[in-house]
């Protein structure tokens, strides 16, 4: 038995030997309040703890800690019976941010369960580790489209351009909404405009949330050659997608959109006035300033703000 020279820590540790499994969850719970790194062997204990409740609040609490010990315990969670206790693992991988982290999820990428390579995906998805590169791409081909979508997210985090290909076909051929939509976001990491003509398909999905992603990653990308695609997009039936669009255009810098940006000054909607109005000003045309001056008085005081930045930034290029 360790001795601790803190009082409150060699109680919490004689609570954690107590046959009563509530004490031992509040013990778990006590020492979370702890500062400093001393709790940390009893906490990686308590993740083998008979009790289901111990164990889950132990992964929970480990979520401050990121340790080879304390992440690989909890890893190992991910295989665990209880359903809660599996959720309280995924959650706390999730907030890994030490690239070394990886090593110990690793294995768990050829886990049988589904739920297991998901969890795992999702942990080391902002890591950023090049270790990470070669299953997530095995895994785009899961039966699992939980399991696709997070390895897509691997490897837009990865910004891996060897994957483009098969997120491109992602992107317009996955039968699943949430993979297509990721699949989109991650093009983002082209370097050229091979992805448009999958882009501007994309932006005629059947899901307004892929082709919101779909106008965003064209603003992102500014691929002049999309500009009719997101004027076009700015009468989608999703304002979501129609707002996105705006931003998109503004960032191309596109003259041809000027007309329709102009028209979106007046929508019911506000926060697409203040879009339109952000756009205009990046485009700067002369042409805009009727329409940004009476936009400068419009009713809603986020609009009247973007209406007078793009006046000045239209009177500035000038």
């Amino acid at each position: 038995m360790t001795d601790y020279d803190d009082p409150e820590l060699a109680d919490i540790a004689a609570r954690l030997r107590e046959p009563d499994a509530t004490v031992r969850r509040i013990a778990v719970l006590a020492l979370a309040d702890f500062d400093g790194d001393e709790p940390l062997p009893l906490l990686v204990a308590a993740l083998g703890d008979a009790s289901a409740d111990v164990r889950a609040e132990a992964a929970r609490a480990l979520e401050a800690f990121e340790t080879p010990d304390s992440v690989a315990g909890v890893a190992r969670l991910l295989a665990d019976d209880d359903e809660d206790v599996r959720a309280a693992a995924a959650q706390s991988l999730a907030q890994l941010k030490v690239a070394s982290s990886a090593i110990a999820v690793l294995p768990y990428l050829a886990s049988g369960d589904s739920f297991v390579r998901a969890a795992a995906l999702r942990a080391v998805r902002e890591l950023r580790a090049p270790e990470t590169a070669a299953p997530a791409l095995a895994a785009l081909d899961d039966t699992d489209p939980l399991v696709r979508r997070e390895a897509v997210s691997v490897l837009g985090w990865l910004k891996h351009l060897d994957a483009l290909p098969a997120l491109t076909a992602l992107a317009t051929g996955d039968p699943h909404a949430d993979v297509r939509r990721a699949a989109v976001g991650a093009l983002g990491a082209a370097t050229d405009d091979a992805v448009l003509p999958a882009l501007l398909a994309a932006l005629g999905d059947t899901a307004w949330q892929v082709r919101e992603e779909a106008a965003a990653t064209l603003g992102k990308l500014r691929l002049q050659g999309a500009a009719a695609a997101l004027i076009a997009a700015l009468d989608d039936p999703y304002w979501q997608v129609r707002l996105r669009a705006a931003r998109s255009l503004g960032r191309l810098r596109s003259a041809d959109a000027l007309p329709a940006l102009i028209a979106a000054l007046a929508h019911t909607i506000s926060n697409l006035r203040k879009e339109a109005a952000l756009a205009l000003g990046e485009i700067a045309s002369p042409l805009a300033l009727p329409a940004l001056r009476e936009a400068a008085n419009d009713p809603d005081p986020e609009v009247r703000k973007s209406a007078r930045l793009a006046l000045q930034q239209t009177e500035a290029a000038a």
